[in-house]
């Protein structure tokens, strides 16, 4: 991967910022390297996303990142979209957490799941801890949706981004998922 851009964008729960890296064109012309979610000030969230894509000032966005940034504010006003297609790089990350993210990827917008469950599912059932961690470390939330894993009994767990579980309940309720009641995607698994 080349050097990282960023930008920033407006959306309904606040400024967001996004990073890509161009690739070298075997998989995909370019990767998203990391996401931020709103910040308490447009300042700190300018800080985060460029200090993330190790870059001195925003880039305009290629029409390619354009469009994932449409997506992305489409998502957020209840239009849910599905974001695996969109290349991600994690090759910054240890593996767990490469795994962890790349099974976070796969739970659909509206469902979700525990701590426990996804540890079982990667073949680590007494790992719950080390998944939260796991997805505490995720540079590209939303994209890789770690919002959707909760506690047990659909208890709303951490969340790592500015405003913490608040910031996951919103997210949770634009997809029109229920934290007491989603375990539904687990059972499916």
């Amino acid at each position: 991967m080349k050097p990282a851009s960023y930008c920033l964008f407006p959306t309904p729960l606040g400024l967001c910022g996004i990073a890509w890296s161009e690739s070298n064109g075997i998989d995909a012309p370019f990767a998203i390297v990391s996401f931020q979610l709103p910040e308490s000030t447009a300042d700190v969230a300018e800080a985060r996303i460029a200090q993330s894509a190790d870059a001195d000032t925003a880039s305009e966005a290629p029409p390619s990142i354009a469009e994932i940034i449409e997506r992305v504010r489409k998502h957020l006003t209840g239009e849910l979209q599905d974001f695996r297609d969109i290349p991600v790089d994690l090759s910054g990350a240890a593996p767990f957490v490469r795994r962890v993210c790349e099974a976070v990827r796969e739970i659909p917008a509206g469902r979700t799941t525990t701590y426990a469950d996804l540890a079982t599912a990667l073949g680590h059932s007494s790992l719950a801890r080390a998944v939260g961690q796991a997805l505490g470390m995720n540079p590209i939330p939303l994209i890789i949706p770690c919002h959707r894993v909760v506690a047990a009994h659909g208890k709303p767990g951490g969340f790592s981004a500015h405003g913490g579980r608040a910031t996951k309940a919103k997210l949770l309720a634009i997809e029109g998922a229920v934290v007491n009641l989603c375990l539904e995607f687990a059972a499916e698994a």
